[in-house]
């Protein structure tokens, strides 16, 4: 089974950050040190239980880090091992819930602010950013806590007995009558997986995240991963999707030994077609999970597949090759040329490829589709789109004009019929079709100004900024390719304000730009959990985002991504300006004349 590690997660560096008023009466540090919680065993690198109670002797700070991690790993005994850092005489503050209603409240830890009070005890203040709920199905929920603000005390375990303090340890008062787990302990004790379900007409996987504690031992991770299928989609992603047929159950327990499992369902109907689906949806849901698979359908056994074989049978997303790199240099479109990297024509015929502000450019199932943001009259833009086997010699364009157009994106598709894509324009959200046809697309947010939109590699996920706020949501494409409607907005936490562009670097990964106190890029976990910054330093609004996003069925160096700021252009991977020398295809200027900055970058692929 895939074991692939989380994002290094921001709340890292501020895990235990500086700052706060101390009146001059009161015996008060702020603690300032960041650091992961003590491990108490791990295994490459990664433990797999959190720290015990008295793992940190008398560090205060080390304490409520391990506190923190101690509602990780297995849901029926996070109580149990939440409850052994409570003082005894407080355990009954903590209500113990049971089954599915376990759910453990995830926070960004913000500051923690340390009082010692005069009868030897020591008061503890966390602010915390609320990220979201983990629930018992792996998910992680949008948050339901609002609380900023966390005050508990602690005292030595040594009082009344014997021994020092650091044997001993220390034991917590007052205790939220919440599960509580930071986004360090997320990281440090959850793998993320990604588990599928078909889309609404069954020609696409679509990914939905999931976490699984290291503790599940690899015998029953088939399992959970099966009982997460049968559980259906994550709610936001519902909308897009389809689960296995109503009432369908797991028959006892997965099973397997020697790289061979068994899974065994109570699944209705006899179509053949679907059996054979759901062993294409099991086989990806298994991450790299070797050797074969046996499923029966109500004990009655369907032929042995080998998973590696079914998984490269059927590929998840049809890129079948590197991404070209192309910006726009006076106008038109021009190839990117980096050491190492491909570089291609472009496929625009000269007459398409002029009055060029921004564009994208997708390849369909055997054709190349464009989609561009062309200047018209003063001040004013329109939408060109066209479709060319290997050039687009024709665009039609929109008939409405706008005072500003984003990053066009296409909605990818495994078959061929009509493309359609997502663009905003004056601050709403249009769809277009191949004749650059824009139809407005309502969405049911706070704010009706958006700023940026981006669509994953599956065609079936969008995500949106509005109102300098992140959203992700699902996609249900009529199947005519002449219409989308798009399902309940998902809002996700992050430590970025003001965010003003988006796109996605991975199957379950975002790359954001906004502020963190200056101008910044992160990338983000599609639930909002886990964000790591890329760039600190960008120095200038970013108005312009495009990424190429790793993927499982083009294994090539991916993650890249490039952004313009200030009407200049950058690349990643290295990080470096896109001077005017990279632009293929041009002349120099003349002697004197200084060469214009290449704007728009994007990725063709």
């Amino acid at each position: 089974m895939r074991a692939r590690p989380l994002l290094g997660a921001f709340g890292a560096a501020l895990l235990l950050s500086a700052g706060c008023g101390i009146p001059a009466s009161s015996d008060v540090r702020v603690d300032g040190k960041a650091g992961t919680a003590t491990e108490a065993g791990s295994s490459n690198g990664r433990s797999s239980e959190p720290p015990t109670r008295n793992a940190s002797g008398s560090d205060n700070a080390a304490f409520v880090r391990n506190f923190l991690s101690a509602a990780a790993g297995e849901p029926d005994r996070a109580y149990e091992r939440v409850k052994a850092f409570i003082a005894p005489e407080h355990k009954s503050r903590l209500q113990d819930k049971k089954g599915s209603e376990v759910a453990l409240t995830v926070v960004r830890l913000r500051e923690t602010v340390f009082t010692f009070n005069s009868d030897s005890t020591t008061t503890v203040k966390i602010t915390v950013q609320q990220i979201g709920v983990l629930r018992t199905n792996g998910t992680l929920a949008p948050p339901v806590a609002t609380e900023t603000q966390y005050e508990f005390r602690l005292r030595s375990a040594a009082l009344g007995g014997t021994g020092s303090d650091e044997r001993a340890g220390q034991y917590l008062l007052d205790p939220p009558n919440v599960l509580l787990l930071s986004d360090v302990a997320l990281q440090q004790y959850y793998q993320d997986e990604s588990i599928y379900f078909w889309n609404s007409d069954r020609t696409r996987l679509v990914p939905d995240q999931r976490y699984l504690p290291y503790a599940v031992p690899d015998e029953r991770r088939v399992n959970e991963v099966v009982r997460w299928l049968v559980g259906g989609p994550s709610d936001w992603l519902r909308p897009g999707v389809v689960g296995l047929p109503d009432g369908t159950e797991l028959i006892n327990n997965a099973t397997g030994a020697n790289n061979r499992w068994e899974v065994n369902l109570d699944m209705s109907g006899d179509d053949q077609s679907r059996v054979d689906q759901v062993i294409t949806q099991l086989a990806w849901s298994l991450g790299d999970l070797p050797g074969e698979l046996e499923l029966k359908i109500r004990n009655n056994s369907q032929p042995v597949q080998d998973l590696d074989e079914r998984r490269a049978a059927y590929q998840l997303y049809p890129v079948r090759e590197s991404p070209q790199r192309y910006g726009v240099y006076e106008g038109a479109i021009r190839p990117l040329d980096f050491a190492g990297e491909p570089s291609g024509a472009v496929p625009l015929t000269p007459e398409v490829n002029r009055a060029i502000v921004s564009a994208g450019l997708a390849r369909g199932v055997n054709r190349v589709l464009a989609a561009l943001v062309v200047t018209s009259g003063r001040d004013r833009q329109r939408l060109a789109v066209g479709a060319g086997a290997d050039t687009v010699a024709a665009v039609g364009r929109s008939a409405g004009e706008y005072a500003s157009i984003g990053r066009p994106v296409w909605l990818r598709t495994a078959d061929s019929r009509p493309a359609q894509g997502l663009v905003v324009a004056d601050g709403r959200l249009y769809r277009f079709d191949e004749a650059a046809r824009m139809s407005e697309v309502p969405l049911n947010l706070p704010s009706s100004e958006v700023t940026a939109v981006a669509s994953a590699l599956d065609g079936q996920r969008i995500a949106l900024i509005a109102g300098g706020r992140l959203y992700v949501a699902a996609l249900n494409l009529d199947g005519s390719g002449s219409g989308v409607s798009i399902g309940p907005p998902r809002a996700l936490v992050t430590s970025l304000t003001n965010l003003t562009a988006v796109d996605w670097i991975g199957e379950d990964r975002l790359v954001v730009a906004g502020s963190a106190g200056q101008p910044a890029i992160y990338e983000i976990s599609v639930d909002g959990a886990l964000e790591t910054p890329l760039r600190t330093d960008v120095g200038a609004k970013v108005n312009h985002l495009t990424a190429y996003p790793t993927n499982r069925s083009v294994r090539v160096p991916t993650g890249s991504y490039m952004y313009e700021a200030n009407k200049v252009a950058y690349r990643s991977s290295p990080f470096e300006r896109i001077e005017p020398e990279r632009v293929r295809d041009v002349s120099a200027p003349p002697a004197g004349v200084r060469p214009s900055n290449p704007s728009a970058p994007f990725f063709l692929y």
